[in-house]
Formats: C-alpha cells, sequence, structure tokens
C-alpha cells in the first residue's frame, strides 16, 4: 500500500550529507509536511554524524541496514557523470521497493536504467533538477507561460555556470512547453581562451533560436562554488523582453523599445501619442527584490525539495504521469550532453576566496556630486 493509502506520513531517508543538508532542512518547521524523516544513509563523516544527531534519526553506513518500513529515499549522491554512485544506488534502493527522489545531473543512460528498474520493480522514480521547484522560477515560469498565450517567442538569451547547466536548460525546456527541436553550435570566432569565463553557444530549444554563455570554468578543490553568477535567462518577443535576472529573481519585463511612424516628422518627441509610450521601460514581475543568500538556504531551497517530494508522492498514487515525465527529462539529458559538448571540458582554475558586495557600497550619496569613473 502506498503511504497516502496507510494514512501514515511517508517514511524517508536522504542519502548523502553535502546538498543533502538541504534536503534535511526540508524536514523542519512545516508540521502540515506529509512525510517523516526516518534517517540519513551516509558514509560516516563527522559531518552526517551531526546531521544525523541534530535531526535525531539514525545514521546507516549501508543500504543493507535499513528498516524495512523506508517508502522514499532521497538520493544526493554525485552520479556516475560527475564520479559517483548514485545512479547505482538509486537502483539498489528501488531493488528493495523504496520510491526514489533523485538529484540531478544524470547521464542519458543512467537516467534510461533508472527507469527502467522503477517500471521492473513498481516503484515511482523521479529526477529532480531543484531549481524548477522554487518559488522565483516558478514566478518566472508563471509569467512566461501567460507571455506565450499573447505572443510566441522570437529569441532565447541565457547565461549560467557550468555546474548548473541541467537546470538551465530544464528552466528554459519549461518555459517553452517543449525542447524538440534543439542544435547547438560552437560561436564562429569565439575566441573565450585564456582567463575569460564564459563560452558562447548559438542554436536553439524548442525551435526558437538561443545564446547560451556558460561560465566553462571550474576549481577542482572548491567545485561547488565560485559561480559568477547561476542563472539568468531572456525570452524576446514581438512585444518586448521577460527576464529573470538571477536564479532567486526578480523577474522584469521590459517593453520592446520603438518609436511610432508618427515619430518622423515630430518635432517634440516627448508629446507623441503612441500608449506604449508610457509604459515603464522596466517592471518588477512579481517581487521586485530577490531574498538573501540566509532566506534562501533556510526556507526557498527546503521549500523546493518540499514540493518536489510532494511531486513523487503524487506519482506513487498515480496522480501524475511518470512516464512523460520520464521521457522528457531523458530528452534533457540528450539536449544537455550536446550542448556541453560544444563547450568542451571546463577549465580548471584555483580560486581565493571572494568577497561579496552589498548593494549599500554603491548607492550613491545625495550630498556627494557624482562624476564618471576615471
Amino acid at each position: 500500500m502506498t503511504p497516502l493509502a496507510t494514512g501514515r506520513d511517508a517514511r524517508v531517508i536522504v542519502c548523502g550529507t553535502k546538498f543533502g543538508r538541504i534536503y534535511l532542512a526540508a524536514f523542519r518547521d512545516d508540521p502540515a509536511f506529509p512525510f517523516k524523516l526516518a534517517g540519513i544513509l551516509a558514509q560516516g563523516s563527522d559531518r552526517s554524524r551531526a546531521c544525523a544527531q541534530f535531526y535525531d534519526v539514525p545514521l546507516y553506513e549501508e543500504p543493507d541496514e535499513l528498516p524495512g518500513d523506508i517508502d522514499i529515499a532521497c538520493v544526493v549522491v554525485s552520479s556516475g557523470i560527475n564520479g559517483g554512485p548514485g545512479a547505482k544506488l538509486a537502483r539498489t534502493l528501488m531493488a528493495r521497493g523504496i520510491h526514489v527522489l533523485q538529484e540531478h545531473p544524470l547521464h542519458h543512460d543512467e537516467l534510461a536504467e533508472c527507469l527502467r528498474d522503477a517500471r521492473q520493480h513498481q516503484v515511482a522514480y523521479h529526477l529532480n533538477t531543484h531549481y524548477i521547484h522554487l518559488d522565483p522560477v516558478l514566478n518566472f515560469l508563471k509569467a512566461a507561460c501567460q507571455l506565450a498565450e499573447q505572443q510566441k517567442a522570437e529569441f532565447i538569451d541565457a547565461m549560467c555556470a557550468i555546474q548548473v547547466a541541467f537546470p538551465l536548460l530544464d528552466i528554459i525546456g519549461q518555459a517553452l512547453g517543449q525542447l524538440r527541436p534543439w542544435a547547438f553550435s560552437t560561436v564562429a570566432g569565439d575566441t573565450s581562451g585564456g582567463d575569460a569565463p564564459y563560452r558562447s553557444v548559438d542554436g536553439q530549444i524548442g525551435g526558437i533560436p538561443l545564446t547560451l554563455r556558460v561560465q566553462n570554468q571550474l576549481d577542482p578543490t572548491d567545485p561547488d562554488n565560485h559561480a559568477h553568477i547561476l542563472h539568468r535567462i531572456t525570452i524576446g518577443c514581438q512585444g518586448g523582453n521577460l527576464t529573470l535576472l538571477n536564479t532567486h529573481g526578480p523577474t522584469y519585463w521590459s517593453p520592446r523599445p520603438h518609436l511610432p511612424s508618427e515619430a518622423h516628422e515630430a518635432v517634440l518627441l516627448d508629446e507623441l501619442t503612441a500608449s506604449h509610450l508610457a509604459f515603464p521601460t522596466a517592471e518588477p514581475i512579481g517581487p521586485a527584490l530577490a531574498p538573501s543568500y540566509q532566506e534562501i538556504l533556510g526556507s526557498i531551497w527546503p521549500a523546493g525539495i518540499r514540493r518536489a517530494l510532494l511531486e513523487l508522492q503524487a506519482a506513487i498514487v498515480g496522480e501524475n504521469d511518470t512516464l512523460r515525465a520520464g521521457q522528457y527529462y531523458l530528452t534533457l539529458c540528450r539536449l544537455w550532453q550536446d550542448a556541453t559538448a560544444q563547450l568542451g571540458y571546463p577549465k580548471l582554475m584555483r580560486r581565493s576566496e571572494p568577497t561579496p558586495l552589498p548593494a549599500t557600497v554603491l548607492q550613491p550619496q545625495s550630498h556627494v556630486q557624482m562624476d564618471v569613473c576615471a
């Protein structure tokens, strides 16, 4: 019987305590959340032991140690494409009848094996790209859907760090409602070698022209850090541009700059009567400010994990189409592998600890005369 059918909360284990700490945080401070953290599966590091102690749950070091009443496993362990055993672990857990939510990315063939095993063992399996479940991204996607009802997209301009290229392409695919057809090619004349951070790829997704700029650099000693920006996406159409300024917002709408034909003979351009000239040239859709990283790590990301788990539970009880979702992510894997093949291997660079700055250091003082930077 499913967890919902028995009337009890689903018992969940979290595998891994690096990014897994975000999954663990999803079980805090939400009494209505229909899941119970039942343990941690990890390699026994000091961090894992500290997490188990904090959440007051058992720490298991091998899948064979798990009790028989585990319903769901969150596999937050690197898979083969990053040199880890995540896909193998997911398959081992599914063979025991445990439903799996697995953190991205996976190689296409790994994902195909996981989906086949899920069907064989009659369990639900979801690949989680994480960012697609965050409130600021969902706000952008809702606006993109409303825009599509008005006008067809004419181009996409996007940028990201190589670590989060997979979810970037997922966000674009969700915004367009499709991934096919796609094609990628390295920008002719792109000479961004040396220390230049970004490589450029042209192409299309869902038949819409795309320019993609990726920070194709990694620090091998700190591979999860040193991104200049996570995601930025602009969808352009005849009427203007919709931009997700950063992964966590804000989303802005900028109407297309266009002087009407009457401007050719006008003397005073500010007296033109076209209604669109009164539109703000940039306007927030939703919150005008993005959250702090404390809020992101403590609230927004854990809320995204809760949303992903609820989607998995809907699959467990047959409320959504797991086959369609699986096929979509198999296609996304192919698309991602094609795009990253054009970029080539990331350049390995050792980085010093950055010094993030607040916006307050850039605010002009009213009593100080502003001069152009020399």
